[in-house]
């Protein structure tokens, strides 16, 4: 381990390529870091090592403890709220519950949908003069639209939250006394049917919590990756073209674009040691916060060969952008719909589509947990 701390998040360039440190950070399997919180933090490094912390009982999401590291100087409830227990077996009980009602089907059945949603996204992204910025055009309104029609949150109410905490907080609340006196066909009134039929197994307050996180959740992680994904086939022509050529190979380049993705970083991820850990023969105290760096996962050696070349035509990409273990992410079966279809939109009806300006011109944002590209400005 080196002796100084380096900072983390690391800076991302100005340009559609990942922070320099990823090239070699696992060097080491375990690197000091100090957060934006002044606090210090462990990374796990390499991609087993990962896999594995993310199932070790003694690596936990709950860091409402005494002295436990912190993200920000300004505790987020977005990532920590003392109400809900993040680790097994409550967190346990909460996925299986809402397993019930965000299943495989429901999510499948959103693809013509999602498919209509897209469609008339790019039709009216074409009737604009270009440059335009995608992510506010095209990403965020397609992901939008779709979690909450997901949800059943009325088109009207859309604007209420968008970037509100607070106001997502209260609308929450007004929404589930709506559908619980009159439930529709929609995942807040299966939630609430958990919650009402199973002699309140999901509390109200976990009712209330996870359905702010599923609407804020659903919607800009997926259009972050989506506008990225799209910035890093623009500027790979050669990959763009053969995708252009043959459709077909559109899921195995979402999976090779989510594990390239060059927006995100995991310091949500944080977690709290409480018990002494050996991680690739290094020993993490107790009380230690531990950050399993999924971005350095997604390019190690060991498990993807030639990592930091970006291929579409990748077989077998076990990568670890939605996590793994008990916390692999819920939604992950939704945000790969979205970006094949939008993807798949995207190439066939703007086959020149490209970006507006140098990708070095290209910023990311200034906060450490607001992810992403400024803006992907696009012409054709």
């Amino acid at each position: 381990m080196q002796p100084l701390p380096l900072r983390f998040p690391f800076a991302w360039p100005r340009a559609a390529e990942p922070p320099v440190e990823l090239a070699t950070l696992r060097e080491e399997p375990v690197v000091r870091v100090t957060l934006p919180s002044g606090d210090e933090a462990f990374l796990v490094t390499r991609y087993e090592d990962i896999r594995r912390v993310l199932s070790d009982p003694r690596v936990s999401r709950n860091r409402d403890r005494p002295g436990a590291p912190r993200m920000t100087e300004q505790k987020t409830k977005v990532f920590q709220n003392p109400r809900i227990d993040r680790d097994p077996p409550e967190h346990t009980r909460m996925r299986r519950l809402m397993a019930k009602a965000f299943t495989a089907t429901r999510v499948e059945a959103l693809r013509p949908h999602v498919r209509q949603v897209a469609e008339e996204l790019v039709t009216d992204l074409l009737k604009q003069s270009p440059p335009v910025d995608l992510h506010e055009a095209f990403a965020v309104p397609l992901t939008l639209q779709v979690i909450c029609g997901l949800l059943g949150v009325p088109p009207e109410d859309q604007a209420r939250f968008r970037g509100s905490l607070g106001e997502a907080w209260q609308y929450m609340g007004e929404l589930i006394e709506g559908k619980r006196r009159d439930p529709g066909d929609d995942l807040i009134s299966a939630l609430i049917g958990v919650h009402d039929e199973d002699d309140g197994r999901l509390s109200a307050h976990e009712l209330h919590v996870w359905c702010v996180i599923l609407l804020l959740a659903g919607f800009e992680t997926t259009a972050t990756q989506l506008g990225s994904g799209t910035v890093l086939l623009l500027t790979h022509p050669d990959q763009l073209e053969r995708l252009r050529e043959d459709p077909g190979l559109i899921p195995d380049a979402v999976e090779e674009l989510l594990r390239c993705q060059i927006a995100g970083h995991s310091l949500s991820m944080l977690r709290y040691v409480t018990d002494d850990i050996e991680v690739g023969g290094v020993t993490i105290p107790r009380g230690s916060g531990l950050i399993p760096i999924l971005e350095s996962a997604n390019f190690d050696e060991s498990v993807f060969p030639d990592p930091m070349r970006l291929d579409i035509t990748r077989k077998n990409n076990q990568h670890l952008v939605f996590s793994a273990g008990p916390h692999f992410c819920m939604g992950a079966a939704l945000a790969r719909l979205e970006l094949q279809v939008a993807l798949e939109a995207l190439i066939r009806k703007v086959p020149t589509l490209r970006l507006a300006v140098p990708p070095s011109v290209l910023r990311h944002h200034d906060s450490p947990l607001d992810l992403g590209l400024r803006e992907v400005p696009v012409a054709w």
